[in-house]
């Protein structure tokens, strides 16, 4: 029996090229490549795919929101993130919100297969340059965020209203108040304008599994952040460092 898979990436040319390497196999039927993770949720009780290779950085509903939808639509769906992006804290915050893998872009073609079958079999996949991001790390005692908060200060952070998250989420707006006063409390944090959770992120780790979870740092930039505003702050100079390293975060996942 063939395996279902759902491709969604934001750029053509790559769902393309891995909707061409993927059809090569006998084993493999691609049922979709869609462009944007709102369409990834709305559709995929329709298309009913094993597994979805989906991308981190899109607009509207980002990669994180559109895994945590899915998995509530169709729970048995396994997902497979395809991102260019190895920092650690993207990887991680993907396990968290349920991904049953992370594989690299630039990856060998028979990995992305290699991938889909380990996680058909019911195990996970991390690519090599994934495990090799991901360090344990030591959580500073602060009071984790679950997996629905991590989503709703992430969609709050770019700055759209109560409403507009539970529009996103299919949540009431109640609940996203709830959410929203115990994120205040976990974080320390007096305000939920969108600029004090934007400062949130810089600061807030969540453990999970072996290694801290970071929220992505392409957001800062999205909202444009300045750097001079917190270049100071000990807790942001290793997010600089990372922000170095991957300048284009911002335009592509």
């Amino acid at each position: 029996m063939s395996t279902k898979v759902l491709i969604v990436d934001d750029h053509p040319m790559v769902a393309e090229g891995i909707e061409a390497i993927l059809e090569t196999y006998d084993d493999i039927d691609v049922v979709a490549t869609l462009s944007n993770g709102r369409e990834a949720v709305d559709r995929v009780s329709e298309l009913n795919p094993d597994v979805v290779l989906l991308d981190l950085n899109m607009p509207g509903v980002t990669g994180l929101t559109a895994t945590e939808l899915i998995l509530e639509r169709r729970p048995g769906t396994r997902i497979l993130i395809l991102s260019m992006h190895d920092s650690p804290e993207y990887i991680s915050t993907a396990l968290s919100h349920g991904a049953r893998g992370y594989v690299l872009k630039d990856v060998p073609t028979e990995e992305i297969k290699t991938a889909i079958d380990t996680v058909m079999a019911g195990g996970e996949y991390l690519c090599t340059g994934a495990r090799s991001s991901l360090k344990p790390k030591i959580s500073d005692g602060r009071e984790a965020l679950t997996s629905r908060e991590q989503t709703v200060l992430l969609e709050l952070a770019q700055g759209k209203s109560n409403k507009d998250v539970a529009e996103v989420l299919d949540i009431s707006v109640h609940t996203v108040e709830t959410h929203r006063k115990n994120i205040k409390r976990k974080l320390g944090i007096s305000s939920t304008a969108g600029r004090a959770m934007q400062w949130s992120m810089v600061s807030f780790r969540a453990p999970a599994c072996a290694a801290s979870r970071f929220f992505p740092v392409h957001l800062l930039s999205r909202h444009r952040v300045r750097p001079s505003v917190f270049r100071d702050r000990p807790c942001c100079r290793a997010l600089f460092a990372l922000r170095s390293r991957h300048p284009e975060a911002h335009q592509a996942g």
